[in-house]
This record gives structure tokens, sequence and C-alpha cells, in this order.
């Protein structure tokens, strides 16, 4: 055993999914994925199982990602260990990304795309391929990614502990 009990990776794939966090942050990832599946088909009536890989749309994957790992870490570490503060920014700066730098690009890719369509056939960028503009969410598509990996961190972790304990 390693580093306060947990398994090497050489133990093979029991001791990869040993880890609460870990599985609390895969599973909020995947529960965000498959809803976006979702509120896709909600919103334009149209359902896309291309949603369960894309970037972008609601809710944020990657938040739910974050704070699964963030809430099973200060459930199983507790609120002031470092290791949970060091998990606390980490989502932030996530967070902080999705909604700016990544949402800001996308909107840039549009209008990218939109000069490129209105450029004469000759032009030589005029074949090139759209840019994906999908990639940064706005402030509710954070919010429900947080709380679809709170939820789930919590949930997971408190099962956890019932069945297999601390």
């Amino acid at each position: 055993r390693l580093w306060g009990g947990m398994s090497p990776l050489g133990m093979g794939p029991p001791a990869i999914i040993s880890s609460p966090a870990l599985v609390s942050a895969l599973l909020a990832f995947t529960c965000a994925q498959v809803a976006k599946v979702f509120t896709h088909w909600h919103t334009t009536g149209k359902l896309d199982y291309g949603r369960l890989v894309g970037s972008g749309g609601m809710p944020s994957s990657h938040t739910a990602l974050v704070v699964g790992l963030t809430t099973s870490v200060g459930l199983k570490e507790s609120l002031d260990s470092s290791i949970f503060a060091m998990c606390l920014v980490f989502s932030l700066v996530v967070m902080y990304d999705a909604t700016g730098v990544r949402l800001h690009a996308g909107r840039q890719a549009e209008v990218l795309n939109q000069m490129i369509m209105e450029l004469p056939a000759t032009h030589p960028a005029s074949e090139s391929r759209p840019l994906r503009n999908s990639l940064g969410h706005t402030p509710p598509e954070v919010g429900v990614g947080a709380i679809v990996g709170l939820v789930v961190g919590y949930i997971h972790y408190s099962l956890w502990i019932t069945q297999w304990g601390p």
C-alpha cells in the first residue's frame, strides 16, 4: 500500500476504482453528459446522442467532474484539509475558465464562421472547415453542473461509506 492506504496502480483496475473521490468525479461527469442529451432534446426537440461526447451545453460536465471530486474529498478528508482546499481552488479555476476564456473563444468562433461564410467563393479561406463554437458555458450551465457534481459526490460518497466504510 502507498500514500495513506491507496493501492498501487500495479494492482489493476480494483486499485483505480477504490477511490471514492475518483469514482464520484467520473459518475458526476457521466451524469452531466447523459443529461446533455435530454436538455438538448428539451430545447431543440431533437434527440442528439452526439451530446454524450460533445463539449458545451447544459449542464457543464467539466464542472460536475471537479465539483464531484471536491465534494467527495471534502467529505472524506474534512473541509479544513489542504487537499480539499486544493480541489476547491482547482474547481473554481475550471468554472471560471468555462464561463470566461472558453465561452468567449466559442463566441469568437461564431463570428469567424460568419465572416468566412460571407467571403467570395474564390477566396482561399472560403473552403475552410467551420470552427467549433460550443466551447464554453453560460453561468447557469456551470451552476447546474456544480449542483450535479455536489449531489452526485455527496450521494456516492454516502453510499460508499455505508457499504465499505471510510
